[in-house]
């Protein structure tokens, strides 16, 4: 039997639950589902629809979400740097696979290609796992993980595992990005600004990946339409750093005429 009590504890099944559970569980459901109602998670957890919504408030102040008309839903870039890498491979999936795809284009014989760590790279790696021309210098413990059975040959930068994004970071990281010159590198982001340039939400992340630019011939960045317009904690790099553009869909007539200006080609 569900007590529901508007305080900062509630029982369930015999159990006390404390306001700091069920607001870790209200934001697992919201990165999971992007988006919730105030009265789906009051009848969820069996408290008044008030609780739920200082609840959101809470969340809200966090930078977790923004509230909605009876609801809420997820601030991604808010929240990116501390999803887990599973969680946001899970994220927009179908737009990153459409990115891959054109991405494996760009990929010649016997190239030696620079990969972060993130879910966009990872779709890549998928589709070329069977090449055996192809080497690949990452700081992605997950590709470790996904293509180790595959024919590339991978070479780890090594270093410090982040267990929540699942890429390898710190001095020997550094060290090992530095030791190669590669062809090739495929970098991510979390925002592009036209104004201020391109971003990341994790700083460590960032560092690596300038430190990788400064290795290769050409730089591929690769963003999804969510990813315009919008900016994040870290400065990655300047437009002029970036060589191609892979994207889901079309820019808008303004981004391009921006890239066409800044000699940066686009494919979508």
């Amino acid at each position: 039997m569900l007590l529901a009590i508007d305080r900062k504890e509630y029982v369930t099944g015999g159990r006390e639950m404390v306001l700091k559970e069920r607001l870790d569980l209200i934001k697992q459901i919201i990165i999971n589902d992007k988006k919730v109602s105030v009265s789906k998670l009051s009848e969820k957890f069996n408290v008044t629809e008030e609780t739920i919504r200082r609840d959101l408030q809470k969340l809200e102040s966090d930078g977790i979400v923004t509230r909605t008309h009876g609801g809420a839903v997820l601030n991604f870039e808010k929240t990116a740097e501390g999803i887990h890498f599973y969680q946001r491979a899970d994220t927009n999936t179908e737009e990153k696979k459409d990115i891959a795809i054109k991405a494996v284009g760009c990929i010649k014989n016997r190239m030696t290609i620079g990969v972060d760590s993130s879910s966009t790279a990872m779709e890549v790696l998928k589709l070329i796992k069977d090449r055996q021309d192809v080497t690949i210098l990452t700081n992605s413990a997950e590709a470790l993980r996904e293509l180790c059975q595959s024919n590339l040959q991978i070479l780890s930068t090594g270093g410090f595992l982040n267990k929540r994004s699942l890429s390898l970071q710190g001095p020997a990281a550094k060290n090992t990005i530095k030791s190669y010159n590669v062809d090739v590198a495929l970098i991510s982001c979390k925002g592009l600004e036209i104004n201020k340039g391109i971003f990341d939400s994790d700083e460590a992340e960032a560092e690596l990946k300038q430190l990788l630019i400064q290795q290769v011939k050409k730089v591929i960045l690769l963003a999804d339409h969510t990813k315009f317009d919008k900016n994040a904690f870290a400065k990655l790099m300047d437009f002029e750093k970036v060589d191609l553009l892979i994207t889901d869909r079309e820019p808008s007539k303004e981004w391009l005429e921006f890239l066409q200006d800044n000699e940066i080609q686009v494919v979508f």
